[in-house]
């Protein structure tokens, strides 16, 4: 992969095609942050949500959540702020609303829902608890919506600290093939970066995308996804050192077209991988 300095008189990513992984309020987000670095993005939606196969339970407690039963609602993923707007959920005022990072963060306030804490150090779903648990002393009613493979971990963990929790399914996650044009446009390395933002979309690339050009900079949003995305089977280029879009796009600013040079200079706000090149 080549490494070249921008022109700071220049939009650092003037000339990239840069594929943003997931549609609606999210992607839209992403692709005006992306034209205003001067690139070019394609929003091609690798992951969507099935509906649970236990819509009576989730709808019973959507409904126990806009009558103010519950003092936390956690949200772990943009996927399940997707379900919670498909629902037309409401949160009271009187509940707070905890995301595990920047992106679940910004995708509830894209659609309108606030945001009351994002865990400060690590994001993730034992980071969220540990904080929730500091924060609420007293055992408290909190509603947690979960993916149907999702680990435990915030459920057991604030369960295990005194809170009563119903914890809810509220999607399956399936994967969304993408049009032929896009999966050429990858293969031929017309499209010069992908954003990898979970460890689902990580599989989908890797499942869609067989044949990467060593050219393509993949960039995760995170050290966690980028640990689920080299499990996954992806080569991971930059990772962002910390999970927000910004950041992200930050990360994939720090290298130039292909043939623009190649000569690397490194920035700040990214975490780089070690060696010359592409670890898996």
């Amino acid at each position: 992969m080549n490494h070249a300095a921008q022109d700071p008189s220049a939009k650092p990513l003037g000339g990239w095609r840069v594929l943003v992984p997931r549609g609606g309020p999210w992607g839209d987000g992403v692709a005006a942050s992306l034209r205003r670095q001067g690139a070019t993005p394609v929003i091609a939606p690798l992951i969507n949500f099935a509906p649970t196969r236990d819509h009576e339970t989730l709808e019973k407690a959507l409904a126990d959540l806009a009558a103010g039963a519950f003092r936390w609602l956690t949200v772990t993923s943009a996927t399940t702020v997707d379900v919670l707007y498909a629902y037309r959920a409401t949160i009271p005022a009187s509940t707070k609303v905890a995301a595990v990072g920047e992106t679940t963060s910004a995708a509830l306030q894209a659609v309108g829902y606030k945001v009351d804490l994002v865990p400060e150090r690590d994001n993730s779903a034992a980071g969220m608890a540990e904080q929730l648990i500091g924060l609420e002393p007293e055992p408290v009613d909190i509603l947690t919506l979960r993916s149907e493979i999702a680990k435990p971990v915030l459920t057991r963990s604030l369960s295990d600290a005194g809170h009563r929790v119903r914890s809810v399914v509220a999607y399956r996650t399936v994967g969304v093939p993408v049009a032929d044009r896009i999966a050429r446009d990858v293969e031929s390395g017309r499209i010069n970066a992908i954003l990898v933002t979970s460890g689902s979309v990580a599989e989908q690339v890797h499942a869609q995308f067989p044949h990467i050009p060593d050219t393509t900079v993949i960039a995760a949003i995170g050290p966690r996804t980028a640990r689920d995305a080299r499990r996954a089977g992806l080569a991971v280029d930059v990772v962002a050192d910390t999970q927000t879009v910004d950041a992200l796009i930050a990360a994939v600013a720090t290298f130039s077209l292909p043939h623009a040079a190649d000569e690397f200079a490194p920035q700040t706000g990214v975490i780089r991988l070690p060696g010359a090149g592409r670890e898996v």
